[in-house]
């Protein structure tokens, strides 16, 4: 096993020259988890997050709709009001 350090530029770098590789051979896909040992999956992790998080910081993959973020954060509150409504209507049936 080896006891490599990596840095955040040398997993990017390793992700892109993964991908320059995967593209010479005529295949088009990203990079994936198996494609690497698992010390360097672990750093790769480590520095740029979740799999899809570390191939848009390596330039790969286009980067995630941000308005997803506030898409999950309005259902959360939608839900919140709605079992709080709930909540209120079981305690004073009579209320309504």
């Amino acid at each position: 096993m080896s006891d490599k350090k990596y840095s955040k530029e040398e997993c990017i770098l390793i992700l892109r020259k993964k991908y320059a590789e995967l593209t010479e051979e005529g295949l088009s896909r990203y990079p994936q988890r198996s494609d690497f040992s698992d010390a360097v999956v672990v750093a790769i992790k480590a520095f740029l997050g979740p799999w899809p998080r570390a191939l848009e910081s390596a330039g790969i993959k286009a980067p995630r709709d941000d308005d997803r973020a506030q898409k999950n954060k309005e259902k959360r509150i939608r839900a919140k009001r709605a079992k709080t409504a709930a909540l209120k209507q079981k305690k004073n049936p009579e209320d309504i």
